[in-house]
């Protein structure tokens, strides 16, 4: 061993293990201090984590595997049975349709929408009121829109409104509650209208007496129908009137045209020959009508009946049909402006620059809007419709709120058809938990690819 060998091993010998008070020990146990520090924060929140997520969803998997009173094991009976039970089966269908016109809709208005506030001067104010909604609760909301789809116009604002527009497009009977004295001059067709049943050739008068028609329905311009029953038709036309058979204090006589019976203006009489209409007309103020220059023949007279149809009492929204659209509407109103806000959120985060060159370059907005814009967007559209479908997949109160009981079967979706097996009188909470565990299945794919895209964009 030579002196320069022997001095350097002396001299690591001298050095030895790094005392406690060396700066590398230091940093060891400060890092380890840091750790138990962080876990002593984080244990709060990991326990309730534990205590309301992990604990109930391992619970909800090990009680699926067993029957109604919990007691019994019965392996994947639950899973079968979901399979085969057409309550569960509509309500996957119906989970189906949210998540796939639901997320769609959404993120397609909250694009459009975002992209016009840009050029709208009060952007700020415009953002607010399309927001709002996100602050009325579920059960308000659901509140809400129960009244505004009830079928009574007089309390659904949108019956109110189809009503409304129908009545100044296709007008609306005069007398719905009317009725003819049918007898010998007069027969109820099957169609609801009212006619001669014999003959009536020109120069006659042909007497229509109604009742059952209700004060509020006579027209404010009615007059007497006495004087206009006392007209005489010339050869070559035929007169008649529509009138009320009533006289306020009962003292008429059925049939006979009294002095105080009143006429029914707006009535439809038609001339009907060989089974064709050939002309009609509408009563005047006092029920009065005339056919005139009618040719020689025979002819019947009637009452359509347009005259007695019912109001048109709008849509049933909240009926088996229309249902499920009107509570996916009711969903928009709500989740419309905060898809708005997260897509403008990135649309403010484009670069300017390439969409002023392509401008300069002569593209116009619409070819800006699906050649730049959209595929720029394209992942903060995918996290908006992803979270849009993890939150669909979970609608309760919604469905359960605005749909009636005798259709809640058809409007159920998984989150209700849960609680219903579960809790709303179907007891069955083996059943309801496997239920849950298919919910579960269903949204963990939509959550692991979300977080993926947040890694991926914070790195």
């Amino acid at each position: 061993m030579t002196a320069t060998t022997a001095t350097t091993v002396t001299a690591k010998a001298a050095v030895g293990p790094p005392s406690p008070g060396t700066p590398f020990v230091s940093a060891r146990r400060r890092r380890r201090r840091g750790r138990v520090v962080a876990l002593l924060f984080a244990f709060p929140a990991l326990l309730l984590l534990g205590a309301l997520v992990v604990y109930p969803v391992l619970f909800s998997i090990g009680r699926s595997f067993f029957d109604a009173s919990g007691n019994r094991f019965v392996g994947g009976d639950n899973y079968v049975e979901m399979f085969q039970d057409p309550a569960t089966l509509k309500a996957i269908r119906n989970t189906v349709i949210w998540v796939v016109v639901a997320p769609a809709l959404l993120t397609g208005l909250g694009l459009i929408l975002a992209v016009l506030v840009e050029k709208v001067r009060w952007a700020t104010a415009f953002k607010l009121l399309l927001f709002m909604p996100m602050a009325v609760s579920f059960l308000a909301a659901g509140i809400i829109f129960r009244l505004a789809y009830d079928q009574d116009p007089d309390k659904g604002v949108l019956n109110a409104a189809a009503v409304s527009l129908h009545d100044t497009f296709s007008g609306t009977s005069s007398y719905p509650t009317a009725r003819a004295r049918t007898g010998p001059g007069l027969v109820a067709g099957k169609d609801g209208s009212y006619a001669t049943s014999k003959a009536v050739t020109p120069g006659s008068t042909v007497v229509f007496p109604m009742v059952g028609v209700l004060p509020a329905d006579i027209p404010d311009n009615a007059s007497p129908a006495y004087q206009a029953a006392t007209e005489h038709p010339a050869s070559d036309e035929v007169r008649g009137v529509v009138y009320l058979d009533f006289t306020p204090g009962g003292a008429g006589t059925p049939g006979i045209i009294d002095r105080q019976e009143s006429g029914l203006p707006g009535m439809k009489v038609e001339a009907v020959r060989d089974g064709k209409t050939v002309a009609s007309t509408t009563t005047a103020s006092d029920g009065s009508y005339h056919f005139t220059h009618l040719s020689t023949g025979s002819y019947t007279f009637k009452l359509p009946a347009s005259n007695f149809a019912p109001p048109y009492q709008g849509l049933a929204w909240l009926g088996p049909t229309l249902v499920t659209p009107a509570i996916i509407g009711a969903y928009l109103w709500i989740w419309t402006g905060f898809a708005m806000v997260l897509i403008g959120a990135g649309l403010s985060t484009l670069p300017r620059d390439a969409l002023e060159a392509a401008r300069m370059d002569g593209a116009n907005e619409w070819q800006i809007f699906r050649r730049i814009t959209v595929p720029l967007l394209a992942p903060v559209l995918t996290v908006v419709f992803v979270t849009l479908v993890i939150n669909v997949l979970k609608v309760f109160d919604l469905v359960y709120i605005i749909a009636p009981g005798p259709v809640q079967e058809d409007a159920t979706v998984l989150a209700t058809q849960m609680w219903l097996v579960s809790f709303g009188g179907g007891n069955n909470q083996g059943l309801g938990s496997a239920i849950g565990v298919l919910l579960l299945l269903l949204v963990v794919p939509a959550m692991v690819f979300n977080v993926r895209r947040f890694k991926r964009s914070q790195r």
